[in-house]
């Protein structure tokens, strides 16, 4: 009787909770049709509106009968195999990956649903859940399968569920990566989701489980090998043949060209795709598009625009483009971002997206590990053609040289920075740094990188002491690795970084319609002291000399503290400089051609385009902007002051006159003349195995090996 009453007990109560949480279904219901959905909007760190976050061109709702069976197929085969079999909970499937997860001890295989994922999507439900929480899931899967038929249910969460790149729903994702290979498709009688091929559709499917590592213009090989795995899946289910999986998987991803997101309607829509996406990881799709969240941004746009004319009024007309990207010290936020000279025509974002080589703009690294492990700033190596040997039995070799055969004699590290002399790095990196092999000190140099807070890996051959790595590093990381010095060895990020404590910051505060601070929508810095303050501040003393009288003086701006690094890579495919003011702002400008890495030998001036050509000069440009825009924020704070004082109403604008006194920010001074920079000297090192190779054009990244 009391086994009976315990069984009819648990009955009851699970029969109580699933009829307690069918009041959400109604909000399922609405959101399969977007009821009462609004666009968020970004605006910037002084509240100025920069656009929204997504467009009406993402509500294309489509009906059953208009998605291809090659796209259900595809979906169902990867995410829910037994998808028309169960009843919205999979409780064999939960069994068979409860299963493997004990063999495997970890968490190797899930169980959710189709429908549990739609219902998870629609409760906006993100990152760790309780156990309440998915049990609330399960039941109201269950009840939904009562109320839709399973075409329905997959149609819904086809037209629901986010593919990257902005695309949201399947006719978006279909639009956006495959809208070129089906021309005219995208109209009301020719949904482009309606003409979709298996492995067209297969790859999309892929998609789903990561849009980010999945994304095929970013990562096209982990897109390919995904899209495999899910052909695979359905030559299992029976989707198609033996025969047809081996030659769907013999066809092409779409190219990044080819790729077109959905517009954005912003005032910098590469910062603004960059940060969607973040937004999307931490809040889910639909709360991220059509919550009516307002989000702040640490962009600038006064800087944004100021950066974007300073790449115009330099570039305008050249072949070669450039990205820059600024990061305030203080907190690490992102204060201007130009990914690209359009974004409408060419979305790829060469700020993020983009790896080229770095060239000597590397060395900043290399002198920190030296100046870690002791090794005396004043130590001198001499200047002229270096052999290095390395690999096994010292069989391979590294050959240096500097630019023209032109050395400097016996220098010491400091003037070798200034000069950026190739042959002294090389002698200093490969034989003064510690370790046993090449490999040690290329190893210390990269984790020195990575302590810096740059993400990607960073190989270990032996040109990568001279920027010639197996792959590129991107504007955007390399600025923020430059900002940890820029912060005398602080590495700063926020609880709202993408990788919180390890890099850098898109946003500060998320409100909704309402005006409330959401859940986790206050950002709170995070500051890590990963090298020696004093050792730092040694080497940015260093630094300055590149600016004051070596590679970098065309970077010179007349204020106190500037600090940079020059890097040009062989045949002057990539230009970089990096640098910055005190502890103010750390900015790099990389220039170069967006596809490929082509010699830009006549670009400038007839001559070639070198760290020290337009890189500087753009550098200080932006730079400038910067301080005229504090300038006239500490001006309207000095004027808000006094008329508190006064007992006057303060108006923005009656400050114009007000000039800072230098203890403030210092008196930006007039730009100086363009002038031709110091050489800046190259290292043409033979390449060896581990060389860089050249990039695919489409990649936007790569480059060959080394440089000054």
């Amino acid at each position: 009787m009391l086994l009976g009453l315990g069984v009819l007990a648990v009955v009851s109560m699970v029969f109580g909770m699933m009829a307690a949480v069918s009041q959400d279904l109604p909000a399922i219901y609405d959101f399969a049709q977007y009821k009462a959905s609004k666009n968020s909007i970004v605006v910037g760190d002084n509240g100025e509106e920069i656009g929204t976050l997504s467009s009406d061109q993402n509500k294309i709702l489509l009906s059953s009968g208009q998605i291809s069976p090659n796209v259900k197929n595809a979906v169902v085969s990867i995410e829910d195999a037994r998808f028309y079999e169960h009843n919205g909970v999979d409780f064999k499937g939960i069994g068979r990956a409860l299963v493997k997860d004990i063999l495997s001890a970890s968490a190797a295989e899930g169980a959710s649903t189709i429908t549990q994922q739609f219902v998870k999507n629609a409760l906006e439900a993100q990152g760790d859940r309780t156990l309440f929480v998915k049990f609330k899931e399960a039941a109201l899967a269950y009840r939904l399968e009562h109320h839709w038929s399973k075409d329905k249910i997959l149609t819904e969460y086809l037209n629901t569920i986010y593919f990257g790149e902005g695309a949201y729903g399947i006719e978006a994702a279909a639009r956006t990566y495959f809208g070129s290979a089906h021309p005219g498709c995208g109209t009301e009688t020719e949904p482009c989701a309606s003409v979709l091929e298996p492995w067209e559709a297969a790859m999309l499917a892929g998609i789903i489980q990561s849009p980010t590592a999945y994304d095929p213009k970013v990562y096209p090989e982990n897109a390919q090998a995904r899209r495999n795995v899910v052909l695979e899946k359905m030559s299992e289910q029976g989707y198609i043949s033996e025969s047809q999986l081996r030659e769907y998987q013999e066809q092409a991803l779409p190219s990044p060209a080819s790729i077109e997101p959905p517009s954005i309607d912003s005032k910098a829509p590469y910062f603004t795709a960059y940060l969607r996406q973040q937004l999307v990881d931490r809040y889910g799709a639909s709360k991220a598009f059509f919550g009516g969240l307002k989000v702040k941004s640490t962009l600038d746009l006064r800087l944004q625009e100021a950066a974007e004319e300073a790449v115009s009024s330099y570039l305008g007309y050249s072949p070669a483009t450039a990205s820059v990207v600024v990061i305030d010290n203080h907190n690490a936020g992102i204060k201007a971002m130009v990914g690209g000279p359009d974004f409408d025509t060419k979305p790829f974002n060469l700020a993020t997206q983009g790896h080229r080589q770095p060239g000597s703009s590397i060395k900043p690294f290399t002198l920190l590990t030296a100046l870690e492990e002791g090794i005396s700033p004043y130590t001198e190596y001499p200047s002229e053609e270096r052999f290095f040997h390395f690999g096994k039995n010292n069989q391979e070799t590294f050959r240096v040289t500097n630019d023209e055969g032109s050395y400097l004699g016996s220098c010491s590290i400091i003037c070798a920075t200034t000069y950026s002399d190739n042959s002294i790095y090389a002698a200093l990196a490969l034989e003064g740094l510690e370790g046993k092999t090449v490999r040690d000190k290329t190893g210390a140099i990269a984790g020195t990188i990575h302590k810096a807070g740059y993400e990607d890996p960073i190989s270990t051959n032996p040109a990568m002491v001279l920027g010639g790595l197996t792959e590129g590093v991107t504007p955007l990381g390399w600025a923020y690795a430059y900002s940890t010095i820029g912060n005398n060895g602080d590495r700063v990020s926020g609880t709202l970084a993408p990788r919180p404590g390890d890099s850098p910051v898109a946003f500060t505060q998320v409100t909704n319609s309402e005006g409330e601070t959401i859940k986790g929508g206050d950002n709170d810095s995070k500051h890590d002291q990963v090298f020696d303050r004093e050792t730092v501040e040694t080497e940015k003393g260093i630094l300055e000399t590149v600016v004051a009288s070596g590679t970098g003086t065309n970077a010179q701006i007349g204020v106190e503290g500037q600090w940079g690094k020059t890097g040009t890579t062989e045949e002057n495919g990539d230009a970089w400089f990096c640098g910055g003011i005190a502890d103010e702002v750390t900015a790099c400008v990389w220039v170069g051609y967006p596809d490929t890495t082509t010699p830009m030998t006549t670009l400038y001036n007839g001559g070639p385009v070198m760290g020290g050509t337009f890189p500087a000069l753009i550098w200080a440009r932006v730079i400038s902007a910067w301080r005229d825009i504090q300038a006239e924020h500490a001006a309207e704070k000095a004027a808000r002051k006094a008329a508190r004082e006064e007992g006057e109403d303060f108006e923005p604008g009656a400050s114009e006159s007000y000039v800072p006194s230098e203890g403030e920010y210092g008196s930006p001074e007039p730009e100086p003349e363009v002038v031709e920079p110091a050489p800046e000297t190259e290292a043409t090192p033979e390449a060896t195995p581990e060389a860089a190779p050249e990039a695919a054009p489409e990649s936007g990244g790569g480059g060959g090996v080394t440089a000054g």
